[in-house]
């Protein structure tokens, strides 16, 4: 028996497919990327500021891996490792967790880099340029490597730079202004 992978000639197509696994995929020019699994550190990170935002917001607010992210460009789709999602998204997202680029865009964006020189390249370039381009008004880039946090608010239809969170300064989030968060409370070492 041939097992032939599905092609989708787009977004709204493969938004039809019923993928019966557990699995993340990533639609890259009408084929399913598999994506692998996050190392323990990135989701352990991505639990601790899922509980800082849950608790300042609310656990319906904070998504993470799981939600979907339409975007321009390829791949068409993301998963972004956490997201700050507006209130109007709970009742959209409550049969498929995808924001689609016909909806509001999230409030925040966090991806969590990984170990290798082409997720650095892609957390740091290509997510940027597509979040940036579907006007998501702040993206976190956290670098375990650096133990930094970089802040980015979209200004202008473009993002700049509000500062690089080290040790145990606080992080300033232009759209959360009452985040109360030490980088260093992110960065925990054994």
């Amino acid at each position: 028996m041939v097992n032939v992978k599905p092609r989708f000639e787009s977004f709204a197509e493969y938004l039809l497919y019923e993928n019966r696994s557990e699995k993340f995929y990533e639609l890259f020019n009408g084929e399913l990327i598999e994506m692998p699994p996050e190392s323990g550190l990135n989701v352990q990170i991505a639990n601790r500021l899922f509980l800082v935002f849950a608790l300042m917001l609310g656990t319906d607010r904070v998504r993470a891996q799981g939600l979907e992210l339409e975007v321009k460009g390829e791949p068409k789709n993301r998963y972004p490792d956490l997201t700050i999602i507006r209130e109007e998204h709970i009742q959209q997202l409550s049969t498929r967790n995808t924001i689609r680029l016909s909806m509001l865009p999230p409030l925040l964006v966090v991806e969590i880099v990984s170990p290798g020189e082409i997720q650095r390249e892609r957390d740091y370039i290509a997510k940027r340029i597509q979040y940036q381009d579907c006007q998501i008004p702040e993206y976190w880039i956290v670098d375990p490597q650096l133990q930094a946090i970089i802040v980015l608010e979209l200004i202008d239809s473009a993002y700049t730079e509000v500062g690089q969170f080290k040790d145990d300064e606080w992080v300033i989030s232009p759209g959360f202004r009452e985040l109360n968060l030490k980088v260093s409370d992110i960065f925990i070492t054994p």
